[in-house]
This record gives structure tokens, sequence and C-alpha cells, in this order.
């Protein structure tokens, strides 16, 4: 470890250089007048790739944004690493809520605030940096490659077909990912599950035009009220999702294993006070960790019609809509889930509007063992820097792409993150704490050498 202090500590100014010179790359897959700005992100991992240590690096292009694959082959006979991250961030909406430009890194309170200084950036550099130590230090003593997508945070449409076809390329024997939590700044833990998703976008149409509320309103159906109320109805007084079927293929979790999840600490007070609500809510029957870690849940992601602007403008509005997703539990079916949404959804519509919903994208949930070797090399190696052993967690997140490497590439993932709940990943004012970044650096070093 003292190696490794000093290596970091040395070398830490560069690395938050090459950092923010990556986060000031407006790499915003959702955008498509960004896409430039992908292919910058792409040449600039290429070129810290390299420098750390890859024997090769190379952009592919896809149907949509370029993914870079480098590797370092040690020995065809040594076990392989294949190292996945993300270069493309979420928007930046709502501009007027950032504390600072959040295409321009500053450091404040022991923090970096920026887009994409955490989710995947920061993250993502977390895995570069010990590689290239590993490499310098002349102890790596097995194989890497790495994976890096520009389409992520859009629910990653191109890279499963990319896996497939090159399947050889990106053999492995385990893949390590870093875009995930930890339950504290001092409770280290590693995520054992990941929920799936399914995203839609819904159009409520009424009249062919926008009317004059007072000698229409009362007599002509409003679709932001009738899209409220649809929205609305689809959970219950218990906070269960009411599309017929939907729970049909939940895996239900054993007592044995919500008995080992309650084991990890929560603090419901810091919990309330950290997002800064009174108090919280959800399914009957369910802890807070179990909502947001083995139970599916329904979300409106934005909805919007009418007038908006300033000041009052007195109109029934022609349209509305609405971007809504659901959390899946592993053995739901995304594809099966999207089609029972959509179809639920425009069977409640009444018969004054119109109602068209779009399946955007999704993906299914994921469980790792925590009995596989590499797990046990990343319990190890958090156990070196912090002092304790990790806890076991079920992350609410997505990451739909996991699923899919298990299926077309035959491997695990461990999911070593370092992010806080204050980070505000996919919100203004994102942030990642420095301590956690450099004890990133050091856990991933630790877990090479365990699993070497």
């Amino acid at each position: 470890m003292d190696k490794i202090n000093q290596y970091i500590s040395s070398h830490q100014d560069r690395f938050l250089e090459e950092l923010f010179g990556l986060i000031r790359i407006q790499s915003i897959s959702s955008l498509s007048e960004k896409r430039s700005e992908m292919d910058r992100a792409a040449d600039y991992w290429v070129k810290i790739l390299t420098e750390a240590g890859a024997d090769s690096a190379t952009i592919f292009q896809t149907a949509g944004n370029p993914v870079v694959f480098a590797e370092k082959i040690m020995d065809v006979s040594k076990p392989t690493i294949l190292v996945y991250a993300h270069m493309d961030v979420m928007p930046v909406d709502p501009i007027d809520k950032w504390n600072s430009n959040p295409f321009e890194p500053e450091i404040r309170d022991g923090r970096i605030w920026a887009r994409g200084a955490n989710d995947d950036k920061g993250q993502s550099f977390i895995q570069a940096k010990a590689f290239e130590y590993m490499v310098r230090s002349n102890t790596l003593n097995c194989n890497v490659k790495f994976l890096i997508e520009g389409e992520e945070e859009v629910g990653s449409p191109n890279l499963a077909s990319f896996c497939l076809e090159h399947k050889e390329l990106l053999k492995t024997d385990i893949i390590l990912v870093s875009d995930t939590g930890m339950i504290a700044r001092d409770i280290p833990s590693i995520t054992v599950g990941l929920r799936g998703l399914a995203y839609w976008q819904v159009e409520v149409t009424g009249p062919d035009r926008d009317l004059h509320s007072g000698l229409f309103g009362g007599a002509v159906a409003n679709p932001v009220t009738e899209l409220c109320k649809m929205i609305a109805g689809i959970t219950d007084n218990e906070h269960k999702i009411t599309v017929p079927g939907f729970y049909d293929d939940v895996q239900e979790v054993s007592a044995e294993e919500r008995s080992m999840l309650a084991k990890a600490p929560f603090d419901e007070i810091a919990y309330r006070e950290s997002i800064g609500v009174d108090a919280i809510q959800g399914e009957t029957g369910y802890s807070t960790m179990e909502r947001t870690g083995i139970r599916p849940a329904f979300d409106v992601c934005g909805i919007w019609g009418g007038y908006t602007g300033e000041g009052a403008k007195t109109v029934l509005p022609s349209k509305a809509y609405a971007k809504i997703s659901a959390r899946l539990v592993p053995d739901q079916d995304h594809h099966k889930i999207a089609d029972l949404f959509v179809k639920y959804f425009e069977s409640i519509a009444p018969n004054a509007i119109k109602v068209k919903v779009t399946s955007l994208h999704g993906g299914p949930g994921y469980v790792c063992p925590i009995d596989l070797p590499a797990y046990r090399a990343a319990e190890a190696a958090y156990e070196d820097v912090y002092g304790i052993k990790p806890v076991p967690v079920r992350s609410g997140g997505s990451i739909p792409i996991i699923s899919a490497f298990e299926e077309i590439l035959g491997a695990k993932t461990i999911l070593m993150g370092f992010g806080l709940e204050s980070d505000a990943i996919h919100s203004p004012n994102e942030n990642f704490l420095l301590e956690n970044f450099y004890n990133g650096i050091r856990c991933v070093i630790r877990f090479y050498h365990h699993f070497n």
C-alpha cells in the first residue's frame, strides 16, 4: 500500500488534469447535436489508454456513437479482465440549478463538481489509473481489455450487437465495472444486483389545436388533465403497480436474503435529509432498501404540455406528453413489460383523447453470486483499503448492458463502485468526493493483486 499511496500522491495533479480534460468534452449521448463531442471523447480515451500502457487502442463505429476498445495481453494463458465504462453523460438541464459551469470542473469542499464527475467519467478514470499503475510498476499479471461505449445513458442500443460481432475480441474471464456506489463514505459496499429498466414516451392528443380555455374549458377534454389522471392510476394506495401481469415474473427474494440485506446500515433521517424530503414512501410491506433493491418501481421522469412560459395564457392544450420509466427486478423481461404497459395505457384512455405510447429503451436486471473468486478478490481489496469487509447490496439503478454481457460473452460482472448518494448523478451539481476517487484507484489496484 505504501508504494500505491506514493504513486497516487506523486501523480494526483496529473490524474485530475487528465480527468478534467475528459469532463470538458460535452458528450451528451441523448442530444444529436453533440455527436461530434462523442467522437472527441473517443479520441481522448484512445490517448488515455495508450499512455496508460495499452498495447493497442481502437475506435469502432456503430450505428450510433463510437466504441473504444483497448487491450494489453500479458500472456494468453493468463486470466483476462474486461473493464467496461461509458464516456457519455446525461443532459445538464435545468442549467439554472447549477452552481458552476457543468463542463468546467471545479474542486470545492474536497469534491469535483461537474457533469460526469462521478457518472461515469470520474469512476472510469479510477479504472484507467489503476491499470496505469499496474503496468508502470510491472505488477500486472493478467490480460486487461477495455470497452468504453458512448450510449449507456440512452440504453446502450448498439452495444449488444457490437459484442455479438466481436465476441472473440471481447473474450474474457470476468468483467469489471466502476459505475455504482457505496453505502456511505466510511462503509464500503459491492453492488451484487441491478434493477432492469423499461422506458416509454407518451403522447396524448385532444383537439387538433390549442383552444381558448374560456370558450372550450369544461366541454372539451384537456390532454394534460387526462394524462395526469391516467398516470395517477398506474399505482394504487399501497404503491403497487396496477398494470395487469406486471408482477407475474417478479423474483421473490427469500427471507434469508432479505435478512442479509437488512444488515446494511441505513439511517432514515440522514437519507431524508440528504434529498430534502420530510417523509419517504413506497410499496407497503418493504423497507426503503428493499424498495430500491429487490422490488420494481414506476416513475414519471418528465411531463409537459400547454403553456409553460412566463405569465398567464388561458389555453386548453392540444397535446400533452410524458416520459415514464419502470425499474424491473430479475426474471422480469423488459420487452414483455414494455408491451404490457403500452396495451394497458392505451386501454384506459377515455374516448375523448388519443394516446400514443412509444417504447424508447430498456434492459434486464442482474445478480452477481458472492462466492465468485473475482467477488472475493474485490471484497479483499476493499478490506485492504478501508479496513472493513464491504457489504453486498442490491442497487436500484440499471446498467442494461450488464445482463447482455453475461448472455453474449458468458462472463459475470463485478461492480466496484465508489459513488455516494450525495454525488447527485443525473442531477444539477453532480460531484465526486476526491477521497473516493483516490480510494477507488487503491481498491482496483488491490483487486488486481488479489485476482492474480
